[in-house]
């Protein structure tokens, strides 16, 4: 019988996500990657795709589905798994992490330009609640909507003064759990 793969969230907390993605950043799959795919093209008249940043990206799921759909201005950052983003999606990909973020790296980056949405899938929730304000504070000045995908409950970000929560989307797994889409705006 074959032994059932522990779940990326266990094998978090067994070996740490600087671990996991050292050992795993190249060969990662996002297991959601149907339902990242069902709430970005439900969402299409409600969210601007035209530039987007495509942040913690993974292997490019979120960046994969907006090629499909035929949009090319389209920007990747995952410190861990950037050589596997590039490989999936033929673009390159910047290798900012949280902290970087929080000091201003992205946003020295992109001094001059703004994007007309940022979308974080299955991320966010790792960073620490103390960094949170800080993140999206940085994250909002380079965007007027911050798109959240995840299967948890956190990040609850309209928790947080001056974001507010635009709107929601839900698409379920084959097991019946929801995979949230928010969208943030700063006020």
């Amino acid at each position: 019988m074959q032994k059932k793969p522990q779940a990326i969230r266990t094998q978090y907390v067994e070996q740490g996500v600087d671990a996991y993605y050292q050992q795993h950043g190249n060969t990662y799959e996002n297991p959601h990657f149907a339902q990242i795919a069902t709430l970005l093209e439900n969402n299409q008249s409600r969210i601007d795709y035209s530039q987007t940043l495509d942040f913690c990206a993974g292997g490019g799921e979120a960046t994969q589905v907006l090629q499909k759909l035929g949009h090319t201005q389209l920007t990747g950052c995952d410190p861990y798994t950037y050589e596997l983003y590039t490989q999936n999606t033929q673009l390159d990909c910047l290798t900012y992490n949280f902290q970087e973020v929080i000091q201003g790296k992205l946003n020295e980056a992109f001094a001059s330009q703004r994007f007309s949405s940022i979308i974080c899938s299955f991320a966010m929730h790792l960073c620490p609640e103390k960094q949170l304000y800080p993140l999206v504070f940085n994250l909002f000045q380079l965007t007027a909507r911050l798109i959240i995908i995840t299967p948890h409950k956190r990040p609850i970000l309209e928790d947080i003064a001056q974001v507010h929560l635009d709107f929601e989307d839900f698409a379920l797994t084959e097991r019946g759990k929801k995979v949230k889409l928010k969208s943030y705006s700063w006020e």
